[in-house]
């Protein structure tokens, strides 16, 4: 695979950060209050924007919570949004564990905990979306509502180029993803830049792993989002049985809407995976869904 076309897809597959992207601040979005909670043997770094009703924000893999800066301020205008930093990315140093859905979820339960949230909306995007899933499975008691977005179910659900490209992540990888965004921002907050082999490795070995969600899918209780791109590195037919397993789609909503079910899914037009983390309708579409049926 020539080098471009490594990158790119290695990118689609764990979510590209954006050039430039360090704390999330803009001329619109003002300091963040920001603190680092004591979690499984980790100091986890969290960002709070904005007041109200808590939403957990989760990124996507080689990323940090700056990565949602564009959108910060839309979707902090009437919630306290908590973005955090997961294990070994951002400014979250790495420990002695490898990268687990189940362990990075246990460390966002743990984050609630520290923040005295009893219970949050969680929204995660590509790696984030999978640690999100694993706390509605785990943790089902502390999700109102989730958002799952650019993620699949099981490892069938990324195309194949995007499989292939994930397969070849690892330590060898490391200097030429130098050259890439997610490598910039990485270097600019991490605490220990000289570990950016060792988050290639673990990020590596658990992309390599094969899975399948569905059944812990089914058992999902909370009202769900799916959100994808109508170019996403996930499979547009992999995300309708994504909604499927979420009880959407069974029939018709009917003139009083009796036959809708808890679950929504949104297909953005134009959005690939490498931009709907940044993408205005992201922020509509997660807003409206999250205020629907709040006093």
């Amino acid at each position: 695979m020539q080098r471009r076309n490594f990158i790119a897809a290695t990118a689609a597959g764990i979510g590209l950060a954006a050039a430039g992207l360090t704390r999330g601040q803009t001329p619109e979005n003002p300091t963040p209050r920001t603190g680092y909670a004591p979690v499984n043997g980790l100091k986890l770094y969290y960002e709070v924007h904005g007041t109200g009703e808590p939403v957990i924000l989760l990124h996507g893999g080689l990323g940090a919570s700056g990565m949602f800066a564009g959108i910060l301020p839309a979707l902090s205008a009437k919630r306290q949004v908590v973005a955090a930093d997961l294990q070994a990315h951002g400014r979250t140093a790495d420990m002695d564990r490898p990268l687990t859905f189940l362990a990075m979820a246990s460390d966002v339960a743990g984050l609630l905990k520290h923040l005295g949230i009893a219970k949050a909306d969680v929204m995660g995007y590509s790696l984030g979306g999978g640690v999100a899933a694993h706390v509605a499975f785990a943790y089902p008691e502390a999700v109102r509502k989730l958002v799952i977005v650019s993620t699949a179910f099981n490892k069938d659900g990324w195309y194949p180029e995007i499989n292939a490209g994930m397969s070849q992540i690892g330590a060898a990888a490391a200097e030429p993803m130098k050259q890439t965004p997610m490598y910039q921002m990485y270097a600019s907050i991490a605490p220990r830049p000289q570990d950016w082999p060792v988050l290639l490795a673990k990020i590596g070995e658990l992309l390599r792993k094969d899975y399948d969600w569905s059944t812990s899918v089914l058992a999902i209780k909370s009202p769900a989002l799916l959100v994808f791109g109508d170019a996403d590195a996930v499979r547009t037919a992999h995300a309708v049985q994504f909604f499927e397993l979420l009880g959407g789609g069974k029939k018709d909503g009917g003139w009083d809407g009796s036959g809708i079910s808890s679950a929504r899914l949104a297909i953005l037009p134009g959005a690939t995976h490498y931009n709907i983390f940044s993408s205005p309708a992201l922020a509509a579409t997660t807003s409206a869904f999250l205020e629907n049926g709040m006093k």
